[in-house]
């Protein structure tokens, strides 16, 4: 049964939502007060979080951007905000989706279920890449992949979502995220190395892609291209 964090100070709402959520066999736990949301989070590493942005002590931007630096849990960003600028503040600080309100609570449970979907490993890609966490391991087709210990969380925050695109900074934040004297230009450096190490063992470099003008991202489907 997966568990969602609903962050919402609307309790009319936050109560409808529980409602669907629950009726749809999640489990659901409810927080009003964004100076609870972070520690909670690390603590109980909910499967999704659904965040208001505007909840009283800590708002919803500021929650995923600490959020963010020690989990790629999904977040569905929910917004009275329409202006497109908002939605994209919230996007570059680590949602995943957003949605407008007044909202269906019905479309919302199967917008989570599509995020989780997206999110969740692929059997087929389970059997080809191996990342174990505790080893700091990498198996690409069998074959070990040497990384250091910087590469190694690169490549695991890229592969973690494969179909979000990481910018350099967002990258960097994730890695070393109390040096504010390194150049978001060190993850091109990094980047390269992974590249040339996946090279070697002999599976496509872009198989970690580039998107020009924004960031990485992780291209599952190059795990059986040729290099």
């Amino acid at each position: 049964m997966p568990h969602i964090l609903i962050v919402e100070d609307e309790y009319d709402i936050a109560e409808q939502v529980m409602l669907f959520f629950k009726a749809a066999q999640f489990e659901v736990t409810h927080i009003a007060d964004g100076a609870d949301v972070v520690d909670w989070v690390a603590q109980h590493k909910p499967d999704a979080i659904l965040m208001d942005i505007m909840i009283p002590n800590q708002d919803g931007v500021e929650c995923m951007k600490q959020i963010r630096q020690f989990s790629m849990v999904p977040i569905l960003m929910m917004t009275a905000k329409v202006a497109e600028a908002d939605r994209l503040k919230g996007l570059e600080f680590g949602a995943d989706d957003y949605v407008c309100k007044p909202f269906s609570a019905a479309e919302l449970v199967m917008r989570v279920r599509a995020i989780l979907r997206r999110c969740a490993p692929l059997e087929a890609k389970e059997e080809k890449i191996l990342v174990d966490e505790e080893q700091l391991l990498i198996k690409l087709k069998g074959q070990t992949l040497p990384l250091t210990k910087v590469e190694f969380d690169i490549f695991s925050l890229l592969y973690k979502a494969p179909s979000r695109v990481f910018s350099r900074q967002q990258i960097l934040d994730f890695i070393q995220p109390d040096n504010f004297d390194i150049s978001d230009r060190v993850i091109d450096s990094h980047i390269k190395n992974i590249r040339k190490k996946i090279k070697q063992i002999g599976v496509s470099s872009k198989l970690v892609g580039s998107v020009y003008g924004a960031g990485y991202r992780f291209d599952e489907q190059q795990i059986d291209a040729a290099t």
